[in-house]
């Protein structure tokens, strides 16, 4: 959903087509026309209605043959008037795949053509595949008819015959819609040619370098504006409209990366306008209509490095429960539905956290000043306000409005120091803090009680920081200690999380939930195939339960192939994401669960803030498609990860690149058909082994395993597997790392040390220097 453009068509200025129900006396409706199944619909849309494009679909299919206009409008009964407004509304059908025209002019259905509609996925290699709107099997694409299209294209295809896997193979038709307006790349002179490489290794053709642009030199990194997109026979063609500079200046690599990935990182014009308009500190009319909880002694707790601060707690008991308050930055109060501050923060969905720079979703003024719950300021909160029983169950709940005073900013590590260290100066520094923090303590063990019994899955995960030179390179990369602090904010904001999903879906009021669906039945076959291998059986049937993996991730836990169980259970599940459709989230064990405590850093958050504030107000907040803003949403996620990954994987190989000769050990982290995907202990970095290197030997790939098998030998290499490696090559260009074998599998160690697949657990937890929340529990990473 895009703020931008949305498909419309012309109403049809018709005097011939009246409402049913009309007046006797008015102008009758034909009995072709009144036969149309959606003609109610259309008559509400449009004053004088056409035929639904349901109706036109229809009509076509019991024809079923190809229908030139004239045909199709007589078939329709149209009227030479309404003839324009018809033409109008079958050209938008064909532009969004509904209909095709053949040579002839005439129109037919896709599907009766034995066509395909989808988005086409580029490979490295020329070729790619159709990702079919259907759902169907991936559709292959030879680099032959690549030539016409780019990574993102969407087309329609006829299917030709199938390839040498076995897998449809298509031949495109005609071309939906261009994706790659402009395109970011590293400029190469190829005898006196100047191209410009894409830094998408997905868009495998070079563009041409068009003249009246910018005058780049060789080696340079540019942005290029197509001017003429690829066709059978030429190359595209691009116009130079940025030069960013030279591929090793630092930051290059995040530079790179916002364009890459169309990550919106400048805040438009009429949004700069309106944060110049917003106040430096809350005002006193801004207190109307709100609690004063200035006097209740709320604390930030963040890493060492955050800026944005989101939420602010408190706890005290209550008989022999307790009291829970989070204070969340009211951010709707400044950021009105619809302004275009709100349109800038749809747009990018959420901030993103790179290595030593963060593209915020709001601006600084907002992000870091006036919503941050900065210490001994005003601010405008929306609380929380928990009663918890004994046993960490959530006896009552109320939203309010509020004015808070934060007493004071706290970092984890002085929290854990304060409460698990016992260190006296730091006991001693916050003592007038001390019996809070140690209430809510005290509580996070009982919602940690709570937790087990509903069955939540807790994956034991590796965090890394990564310490930069002078030169913004990385100088080294160290794990990142996740001590109780962490995991007692964490218990904190589900609490809150799961308070605002019951409040909005008990009132039935619509909301983005964060769903996570259970596992696929195909993966949980796969899965129970590998833990027979080891005499271990997942629980809960075709129908398991988040219990049934926690209660296995207990058995497992002190064996010595821990590491792989883990990954495996971990690779089983769905990722999670936003939708209006609660089905739960099976990782937390929640029946329902939404985002509320991150509105500065994430959009879903501020929906939900602004549906509570409706409830509250007896009124209902519809921010339009409620499915399409999920879908965005997710996607925005989604692209933010592969941005920083992006980033990640440059920062690490050029760390590396003076280190090629040198031998290391690490865990086997990927078993894929070419080869295996090694993690380096201590240094956190990944490299790929090569299947070719692995010794004299057929080696077969056996997913169901997650190993490499010798066909001879009968030798083995399986995830988690520990090896001993050389590094042999590190690529600048694909930030590709490649390793030798020098030996293994080697014996088991205690614990590996490699970083796992990207996850999410609990939405609230804060990933310490980098200033934002990250979960420690699996989000279901995709395979």
């Amino acid at each position: 959903m895009s703020r931008k453009t949305r498909t419309k068509e012309t109403p049809a200025a018709t005097k011939s087509a009246p409402r049913r129900g009309a007046s006797k006396a008015g102008p009758r409706v034909s009995a072709i026309r009144s036969a149309d199944p959606y003609f109610e619909r259309e008559s509400q849309k449009y004053e004088q209605p056409l035929p639904s494009r349901e109706y036109v679909v229809q009509i076509l299919a019991d024809r079923g043959v190809p229908m030139p206009l004239p045909a199709l409008a007589e078939a329709l009964d149209i009227q030479p008037h309404e003839l324009e407004h018809f033409d109008r509304r079958l050209r938008a059908m064909e532009r969004d795949g509904q209909l095709i025209r053949n040579r002839r002019d005439a129109y037919l259905l896709p599907d009766k053509a034995d066509l395909i509609k989808g988005r086409i996925e580029g490979h490295p290699d020329g070729y790619g595949f159709l990702r079919r709107d259907d759902g169907g099997p991936d559709v292959f694409i030879g680099a032959r008819d690549m030539r016409e299209v780019l990574h993102g294209d969407r087309a329609i295809v006829r299917i030709s015959g199938v390839d040498r896997r076995g897998r449809p193979e298509g031949r495109i038709v005609e071309i939906l819609e261009r994706a790659n307006k402009r395109v970011v790349g590293r400029v190469l002179n190829e005898h006196g040619v100047m191209i410009v490489v894409p830094e998408n290794r997905r868009l495998a053709q070079d563009i041409l370098i068009a003249p009246g642009g910018k005058k780049p030199q060789a080696g340079q990194v540019v942005t290029v504006e197509l001017v003429e997109q690829p066709t059978k026979y030429a190359q595209p063609i691009g116009r130079v409209v940025e030069v960013l500079g030279n591929y090793a200046d630092p930051g290059m690599e995040i530079e790179i990366a916002l364009r890459k990935h169309d990550l919106p990182f400048e805040f438009s014009t009429v949004a700069k306008a309106e944060t110049r308009k917003l106040p430096l500190k809350v005002r006193k009319k801004d207190w109307a209509g709100r609690e004063d909880l200035t006097g209740l002694p709320l604390v930030t707790i963040d890493g060492e490095t955050a800026k944005d601060f989101d939420d602010a707690v408190y706890c005290e008991r209550q008989g022999r429960g307790y009291r829970l308050v989070v204070a969340i930055a009211d951010v709707s109060h400044y950021v009105a539905a619809g302004s275009a501050l709100d349109l800038d923060a749809f747009d990018r969905g959420n901030s993103v956290y790179f290595p030593r720079r963060v593209i915020p979703m709001l601006p600084e003024k907002l992000s870091n000043g006036l919503c941050s719950l900065n210490p001994e300021v005003e601010r405008l909160a929306m609380v929380a306000d928990m009663s918890i029983s004994p046993t960490g169950s959530i006896k009552d709940y109320r939203f309010y409005p509020a004015v808070i005073w934060s007493h004071a900013r706290l970092t984890y590590t002085r929290v854990a120091a304060a409460l698990y260290d016992k260190d006296a100066v730091v006991r001693e520094e916050l003592a007038g803090l001390l019996p809070h923090l140690e209430n809510l303590d005290k509580l996070f063990r009982v919602l940690l009680k709570a937790r087990a019994k509903r069955g939540a899955i807790d994956f034991e995960t590796t965090e890394t920081r990564m310490i930069f030179d002078d030169d913004g390179k990385i100088a080294q990369i160290v794990p990142e200690v996740r001590n109780d602090a962490h995991r007692l904010i964490e218990e904190c904001m589900l609490a809150a999380n799961v308070c605002a999903s019951d409040f909005l879906a008990s009132r039935e009021h619509p909301a983005l939930y964060r769903i996570h669906e259970s596992p696929a039945e195909e993966k949980l076959a796969k899965l129970r195939d590998f833990l027979k291998e080891f005499g271990l059986g997942l629980g809960g049937g075709d129908e398991p339960r988040a219990s049934d993996y926690a209660k296995l991730l207990g058995q497992v836990k002190d064996r010595p192939d821990a590491q792989l169980l883990q990954t495996v259970m971990l690779r089983s599940l769905k990722q999670a994401m936003y939708s209006p459709d609660n089905v739960g989230h099976f990782g937390l064990a929640y029946e329902a669960y939404t985002h509320f405590t991150s509105p500065i850093r994430r959009y879903p958050d501020l929906l939900v803030h602004r549906g509570i504030k409706a409830v509250l107000a007896g009124e209902q907040y519809r921010p339009g498609n409620w499915e399409d803003i999920g879908l965005h949403c997710s996607m925005t996620e989604r692209r933010a990860d592969d941005a920083t990954r992006d980033v990640v994987a440059f920062l690490k190989c050029y760390f590396m690149q003076d280190r090629v000769g040198e031998e290391f050990t690490g865990s086997v982290s990927g078993v894929v058909p070419f080869g295996l995907f090694v993690a380096l202990d201590d240094i956190f970095i990944e490299g790929l082994l090569h299947i070719s290197d692995l010794g004299s030997d057929y080696f077969h790939y056996d997913e169901t395993r997650h190993a490499l098998m010798g066909e001879r030998t009968g030798k083995q290499f399986r995830l988690a597997d520990r090896l001993k490696v050389q590094l042999v090559r590190v690529d600048m260009e694909t930030n590709k790392i490649d390793f030798r074998l020098i030996e293994g599998p080697l014996p088991a160690a205690p614990a590996a040390s490699a970083e796992p697949s990207p996850g999410e657990a609990a939405p609230g937890a804060k990933a310490a220097g980098r200033g934002r929340k990250k979960a420690s529990v699996a989000q279901a990473a995709a395979a």
